[in-house]
């Protein structure tokens, strides 16, 4: 009984959590909104291992290779070229979407809007993105785990680790060296833990919203569920056979982290598990460790073809017709304004409300999609990892390192 236990893949007890926690969820309402802890317990204990993690992998990808810095610059370049033309494919692929299945219509927009002037009066502009990049503070950006300012943070130390002389760099090479091995193992023993945390936070979540909210706006979520699926298939699928990247080795790879992604709807949660098996998929360290976290900020595929929904959604519940080219101008904006901020909290929230209000569109909609956000926030993120891991991938091909995946990535995740 115990070998067959043991042949167990953590991905296979984390579909099993994921049920149970419905299931708990489900019948146990009351008991379920008491299990939150389990999963904040388990979120506190993957989160402090992202900046450590990143940070040490970071400086010995870029300052292990002291004689190549350009490289760096030709890693953003690519990787930035490659966000944009995804993300404007995952926003026509959600407004063929909301323009096909017409969610809105017949729902009626009798809501509070307080929730939507609260999200609406964060202020997000070019300006602020731009000036948030730049970290004030190391150990602030580590405490609030703001990837972006610690990945330029890292950046800018490995450059300079790399300009010194050969004695402190290597001294201090190594210490990174030994930090980024340790905290590979550390994340392999937080993992095991990872169906508790799971099976937790989808029955908080069924304990909390109930099935009755999905049932009431089953529509909505049905038409971001079916565009996503559409975007992985029509879209990422063609990406991963059009760079000779095995699409099953792939999806195989990614299935255990996207799991934790979707079932916790959190990214953060499968970063780390996400960084050491795209390694062991054969992409770089040095460049999974770059392109990953970036992407955080600059290709969150899931949660932009989100927002094209949402909006307009909003805009058919409201009774308010949209041609083509009126509804261009909001996608510019939403790509425009969903650029790093995934600081933010409610990030894709935040985005919505502010650009109801640039195109005077109800904020009534948006307490209304905070009936159902949970479980859009659990499709849409883990879409957001599956596409970073795929960009890192795509990034590591283009630059001719992305080697055969080991045995270990097909595998279970507790090596």
């Amino acid at each position: 009984m115990s070998l067959h236990l043991k042949r167990v893949s953590l991905g296979q007890w984390i579909i099993a959590a994921l049920f149970v926690g419905i299931f708990f969820g489900w019948e146990f309402p009351d008991a379920a909104r008491h299990l939150q802890v389990v999963s904040t317990i388990f979120l506190h204990l993957i989160k402090c291992i992202i900046v450590p993690l990143i940070f040490s992998t970071l400086v010995v990808g870029i300052a292990g290779h002291a004689n190549d810095l350009r490289a760096v610059g030709r890693l953003a370049v690519k990787s930035i070229l490659y966000f944009e033309a995804v993300t404007t494919m995952a926003l026509f692929v959600g407004l063929g979407a909301v323009n096909l299945l017409r969610p809105g219509v017949g729902i009626h927009l009798d809501a509070s809007n307080e929730a939507g002037q609260q999200l609406a009066a964060t202020k997000i502009t070019f300006e602020s993105v731009v000036e948030h990049m730049a970290p004030q503070s190391f150990f602030d950006a580590a405490a609030r785990n703001d990837v972006l300012q610690v990945v330029i943070f890292a950046i800018l130390f490995a450059i300079a680790l790399a300009r010194a002389k050969a004695q402190p760099r290597q001294n201090l090479l190594a210490f990174f060296e030994s930090l980024s091995e340790v905290m590979f193992k550390f994340t392999g023993l937080v993992m095991c833990f990872a169906p508790f945390g799971v099976g937790a936070a989808v029955a908080y979540t069924i304990g909390v919203h109930g099935i009755g909210v999905v049932v009431a706006l089953g529509k909505l979520v049905l038409t971001l569920y079916g565009a996503l699926a559409v975007f992985l298939l029509f879209v990422l699928v063609p990406i991963l056979l059009i760079t000779r990247i095995p699409v099953l080795a792939f999806f195989k790879c990614v299935g255990e982290p996207a799991l934790l992604a979707f079932s916790t709807a959190s990214s953060e949660a499968a970063l780390p598990d996400a960084l050491r098996l795209m390694e062991q998929f054969g992409v770089p360290r040095r460049i999974v460790a770059f392109v990953l976290p970036t992407g955080y900020a600059f290709n969150l595929d899931g949660s932009t073809l989100y927002l094209a929904v949402a909006s307009m959604f909003v805009a058919q519940a409201a009774g308010v017709h949209l041609s083509f080219g009126q509804q261009i101008p909001i996608l510019l904006t939403l790509m425009l304004t969903s650029k790093g901020v995934a600081a933010v909290p409610r990030a894709s929230l935040v985005i919505l409300s502010g650009t109801l209000v640039t195109f005077g569109l109800p904020l009534e909609g948006v307490a209304v999609i905070l009936g159902v956000d949970a479980f859009l926030d659990m499709a849409r993120t883990s879409i957001n990892l599956v596409g970073n891991c795929l960009a890192s991938a795509v990034v590591a091909r283009w630059e001719g390192e992305l080697a055969a995946p080991r045995k270990a990535s097909l595998g279970s995740s507790r090596d």
